[in-house]
Order: structure tokens, then C-alpha cells, then sequence
């Protein structure tokens, strides 16, 4: 049986064969991840549709067309696993040594766990996953490096050759691997260096999804009129439906009600208000849709992502909740879609669960509006010409000032902030 690179979307023509996670000549069973690919939209893992034994045609760090054999799954003949006898004990260094990339597949674990595994060559057997059905975590990773690291304390300052690996809030910890090329992601074109890692700096080549990025992004500042205005919202009477109604919410519909289905019905209802900012620019034509396909900007391992709730005036509060988790899954276990991210009307970006306060978003063509959410922070205000302390949010709004006026953009942004302050028709509506 062969083993293709599958068709994701019409646009899609290439993929980078980031990694195979099995190796040439090894049993598979049907349905077990096989490699990971990347194209400039989405990474995405390819399973077996069989079991058997695997043979790789196509080596990883190969940009490749979409259809490509690259490899294939013999169903009739049986593999067998030879391992090696030791001869003498051997004593365990501080900190794991490199392994087989293949090896790093044999236990439940995210992508992201799994590619860390591999670069810094733990053993998924030696971490005890924590996760949903036992995954592992880059959290579980983390501590048990953070352990093997404080137990390996005594042992000698690794040579001059080894390697340092910055862990998030543990510092610079030491691993034996020589300053080689690291991850999942090799030099894709020959005319492009190697990468290499040093303890003073690391190069990698570019992947396709982050060249994809920068091309848009440059891109939206040469081709559009961007402009951004800004607002404020007061966020006292949402919280205090949130804590009147979540138990009720959660136990009925199985999700959290958190903030953004009151920006997504927000925004729907000031979109039916203000068209043009509904709107797109195809050549010499102005499109207005009459549909409302709101993109939620989502920060993936592999760069920013916008999945599209589709007929968001159609949805419910507990139904954009279930679609946005289902999307954050997705985005997870490497499940995303093209059709997941294709179209959209409008995009909305939150930088508040980073703790921004503000910022100016950019805008995702050929969409002519993007609203920016940004932290809550109790700030001094004036009601009624009292000083009071109310939970406050930043908004900002760019927008294409080709085809949407300032008026407008204003207008829109302080229907949004009317919206979220008096909440009570967004929830008859939704």
C-alpha cells in the first residue's frame, strides 16, 4: 500500500516532509502516526491505513509535491525486532541520551511533546504522561528534565562540545548531544545552509507555514490602507452574568462560558449594522456578504492560525464555546484542516490571554477588519462623576480605509463597546 502526501486544500501544491516518527523497515500498526508534514497553511500528521511493515522512499527535510509517494506499508510481510544483548552494566548518565527519532512515537504524547523528545533524544517511556488518556505534556517534560537535572547535579560539567537547551523557568540545562543539526525541520533546498545549533545561537531553516506568514504579513502593509482606531469597553455586567450562570451553563451545555461568544454575537450584530466592514475588495469591486464567517485567531506551535466559525449569527453562546474548543483540539493534535481555515468574513484576535494591553492587529486578507482584544485590568474610571474601580478592556479595530471610512470604523467599535457593556440583547439573540 502506498503512502502519498494527501491533498489538503486547492492551493496547497507542495509540503515540507518534516519528520518520519518510524523507521525504514519497522512495523506499523494501522492508524499509528507514520511522519509529519508541513505546508504553508497547516501542519498535519499521516497515519497508516494498514498494519504492516514500512518502507520510506522519501527522506525527511524534502519539500515534495502534494501526491507524492513517499513511501509505502507492506501488509503481508512481518517484521522482526532484533534488540541488541548487553554484554556489561552500564551505568545511566544525568540526563537521557539520543535516541532513535523513531522511538519518540511509541508513546501517547502531543505534537509538540513529541518533537521536543526527539530533539533533546528523551525516551517517552521514561516520562509518565499526565495528559488526556496518559498523553505527555511538554509540562511532563519538562519536569522530569527539571528532576533528571537537579538529581545529575553532582555529575561533571559536560565536555566543551556539548550542548545547552534553554527550559522555560529552568534555566540552561546540559544535554549530550553534539553541535548538530537539531528538529524536525532540515534544510529544504540545497542552495540553503544546514542548521546548527551552538551554546551561543541557533539557525534553522525557515518553515514553510512561518514563510507563508511573513509573506502575508508584508503583503497586508504593501497592498491595503490599514488604519486602526480604539475604545474601551467596561466588562462588570458580562463578569457578573459569567459568575451568576457558569455552574448552570457548564452542567447543561459541557463547556465554560468564557468572553468570546459575547464578542462574536457582538460583532455579528454591528457587522449587520456596518456592512462595508463585512466586506471585501476583489479588483475593481467592492463584496458584501450577507453571511457571517468570523475567523478566531488562534496562536499555534507552528505560528498564528485562523479558524473560521461558519454562520456565526446562526450559532449559540454554548455553540461557538464547543466550536473554539474543538478548534483549539484540533490545533493540538495536528487535526486542523484547510477547509477549517478557508474563507471568513472578519477576524477577531485576542492578545489579552497573552496579558497584552494593547496593540494593533493586523488585518487577515482580503478581510477589510480585524477587532483586537486585549487583558482585563481594573483601572480608575468615572461613572456618574464618582471615581470607581471597574474591570476594563483595551479594543482596537484595524481596518482597509479603502472601503471603510473612518465614521464607520468609529461607529462599529462603540457599537462593539455598547454590546459588551449591555450584554441583554447579544443573550436573546444568542
Amino acid at each position: 500500500m502506498e503512502i502519498r502526501v494527501p491533498e489538503v486544500g486547492e492551493s496547497v501544491r507542495e509540503a515540507l516532509l518534516a519528520k518520519w516518527f518510524k523507521k525504514d523497515g519497522e512495523s506499523v500498526k494501522r492508524d499509528e502516526a507514520l511522519c509529519e508534514i508541513e505546508t504553508d497553511k497547516i501542519t498535519l500528521d499521516i497515519n497508516a491505513d494498514a498494519a504492516g511493515v514500512l518502507a520510506i522512499t522519501v527522506t525527511e527535510g524534502t519539500t515534495i509535491p502534494v501526491g507524492t509517494v513517499i513511501g509505502s506499508i507492506d501488509e503481508q510481510q512481518v517484521a522482526v525486532a532484533v534488540a541488541p544483548i548487553a554484554t556489561a552494566p552500564i551505568s545511566a548518565p544525568a540526563v537521557p541520551v539520543q535516541l532513535s527519532p523513531a522511538n519518540s512515537a511509541s508513546a501517547p504524547s502531543t505534537p509538540a511533546a513529541r518533537r521536543e523528545m526527539r530533539e533533546q533524544g528523551i525516551d517517552p517511556a521514561s516520562v509518565v504522561g499526565t495528559g488526556k488518556g496518559g498523553r505527555i505534556t511538554l509540562d511532563d517534560l519538562f519536569s522530569g528534565i527539571a528532576e533528571k537535572s537537579q538529581q545529575g547535579a553532582a555529575t561533571p560539567v559536560p565536555p566543551p562540545d556539548a550542548a545547552s537547551v534553554l527550559i522555560p523557568s529552568q534555566g540552561m540545562v546540559a544535554v549530550s548531544v553534539p553541535p548538530a543539526p537539531v528538529g524536525p525541520i532540515a534544510a529544504v533546498h540545497s542552495e540553503e545552509p544546514p542548521p546548527y545549533v551552538s551554546e551561543r545561537e541557533e539557525r534553522r531553516a525557515m518553515s514553510p507555514i512561518r514563510k507563508r506568514i511573513a509573506e502575508r504579513l508584508v503583503a497586508v502593509r504593501r497592498e491595503t490602507a490599514m488604519l486602526t482606531t480604539f475604545n474601551e469597553a467596561d466588562l462588570s455586567h458580562i463578569m457578573a452574568l459569567r459568575d451568576k450562570y457558569r455552574d448552570h451553563f457548564q452542567k447543561r451545555h459541557g463547556v465554560k462560558l468564557g468572553f468570546m461568544p459575547f464578542f462574536v454575537k457582538a460583532c455579528v450584530e454591528a457587522l449587520r449594522e456596518f456592512p462595508s466592514v463585512n466586506a471585501s475588495i476583489d479588483g475593481d469591486d467592492i463584496v458584501y456578504h450577507h453571511y457571517y464567517d468570523i475567523g478566531i485567531a488562534v496562536g499555534g506551535e507552528k505560528g498564528l492560525v485562523v479558524p473560521i466559525l461558519r454562520n456565526a449569527e446562526r450559532l449559540h453562546f454554548h455553540e461557538v464555546e464547543q466550536a473554539i474548543n474543538g478548534f483549539s483540539e484540533k490545533i493540538k493534535t495536528n487535526r486542523l484542516t484547510i477547509s477549517d481555515l478557508e474563507g471568513g468574513t472578519f477576524t477577531i484576535s485576542n492578545g489579552g490571554v497573552y496579558g497584552s494591553m494593547l496593540s494593533t492587529p493586523i488585518l487577515n486578507p482580503p478581510q477589510s477588519g480585524v477587532l483586537g482584544m486585549h487583558a482585563i485590568l481594573e483601572r480608575p474610571v468615572v461613572r456618574d462623576g464618582q471615581i470607581v474601580i471597574r474591570p476594563m478592556m483595551y479594543l482596537a479595530l484595524s481596518y482597509d480605509h479603502r472601503i471603510i471610512d473612518g465614521r464607520e470604523a468609529v461607529g462599529f467599535l462603540k457599537k462593539i463597546k455598547e454590546y459588551i457593556e449591555d450584554p441583554e440583547e447579544l443573550l436573546l439573540e444568542g
